[in-house]
């Protein structure tokens, strides 16, 4: 058969310059794209946890304003029933976690088979793991290998369960996430411990806090924030049924369907379970620190809704020469995350603004507050800059 001018140019072409083919091109896996949106959002909660509340409560306590004094009240944690900005941080690393499996495997997919990215999962939720054990043995001053109601341990968890689950159609990944908010909320609802009553919602006075007592007792009366009720073991399995929804909006977001349709599926879905967390608050408390099946609702409807905001901001609107300030730190959590806690930070900074602070009278908390995050930021932006990314 005859070839064509036009196709013998195009020969040419590719000859000449190198230039592939539409079927070349089609026929080489690509990379999943990277949502700047989901980086931002990242950033953004880890500004609260690593310094963003101390400022918050400083300038409250500077400039005595309704707006300081707002922000400070939700950058704090609700003491037992309620619910605040603060409280919706965790529950928004636990969707994150979720969103972000399908475009790693993606990734991932390129240059190994299902297998090799399975034993990878594994891996790096051990090192997650251990990383949180690191964490509460830096915080006690002795080696624990568990982390007291803390987030690293139940994302290693939620993490491999994600993963596990991955291939799942997102109708049901959704049905599993509500069957594990349907058994926690039956669990604590009917099931009794020595002297409390099931279906009991007080502080240090629950099933939640009964199980972690029984089990990491010496451990659990060392720690110092017992006072403020916080659950560990069986707190930790309501929290699953956040990723699994980040398992479904990966997927969701790396399909075929317009941004507007991928928004309007993100945000009725944030509204749904902020509905229902809040329709079932009469009955099942809004609890953070036991993970009520309302929390895990309500707490989820919040972050869907916050990460709408950033793809709707960042992604379809394409506002992004503001995000360097939240993406240098959300491409870095675990680093940071780990260094506040085992790095003299405070005192470093400390060195070289407390003369000046001590000038600054009532402005002296902020000054020294707003110096911490300026550090933590350069040394992330210098990794930044660097290509340099700590990853588990």
């Amino acid at each position: 058969m005859a070839t064509s001018s036009s196709a013998l140019d195009k020969q040419k072409e590719v000859v000449l310059t190198g230039a592939k083919t539409d079927q070349a091109v089609a026929a080489k896996p690509l990379k999943a794209e990277r949502f700047v949106s989901l980086d931002t959002f990242r950033g953004f909660i880890m500004f609260w946890i690593i310094g963003g509340d101390a400022l918050a409560a400083a300038l409250a306590a500077w400039l005595h304003n309704p707006v300081t004094n707002l922000l400070t009240y939700e950058t704090q944690h609700t003491p037992w029933i309620g619910l605040r900005f603060y409280d919706c941080i965790w529950p928004s690393f636990m969707l994150m976690v979720g969103v972000s499996i399908p475009f790693a495997y993606a990734n991932r997919s390129l240059t190994g088979s299902d297998r090799d990215f399975r034993i990878h999962a594994l891996k790096r939720a051990t090192v997650l793991f251990l990383l949180g054990s690191l964490r509460e043995s830096f915080l006690l001053g002795s080696p624990y290998l568990i982390e007291l109601s803390s987030a690293l341990q139940p994302i290693a968890i939620a993490y491999l369960i994600g993963v596990m689950l991955m291939r799942k159609p997102p109708k049901v990944l959704a049905a599993i996430a509500a069957a594990i908010w349907a058994g926690y909320a039956l669990l604590l609802a009917f099931v009794p411990a020595p002297g409390i009553p099931a279906g009991t919602y007080v502080l240090n006075h629950n099933l939640v806090n009964w199980v972690d007592v029984y089990f990491l007792g010496p451990h659990w009366k060392v720690w110092p924030y017992v006072f403020q009720g916080w659950g560990t073991i069986l707190s930790t399995i309501p929290t699953v049924s956040n990723t699994l929804i980040g398992v479904a909006f990966g997927q969701l977001l790396r399909s075929n369907r317009t941004k507007q349709k991928k928004a309007q599926i993100i945000g009725g879905t944030g509204v749904l379970l902020l509905a229902l967390g809040f329709a079932l608050s009469p009955v099942i408390p809004i609890e953070m620190k036991e993970w009520t099946t309302s929390f895990g609702l309500a707490s989820a409807g919040v972050a869907c809704l916050m990460f709408l905001f950033f793809y709707w901001f960042v992604d379809m609107r394409g506002y992004r020469k503001w995000t360097l300030l939240f993406v240098v730190i959300g491409m870095n959590p675990i680093f940071i995350y780990i260094a506040v806690y085992i790095l003299p930070i405070p005192q470093l900074v400390g060195i070289f603004t407390k003369g000046t602070a001590t000038h600054l009278g009532a402005a002296g908390p902020a000054y020294n507050a707003l110096g911490i995050l300026v550090l933590e930021w350069l040394v992330l932006f210098w990794m930044y800059k660097r290509k340099i990314f700590i990853r588990a």
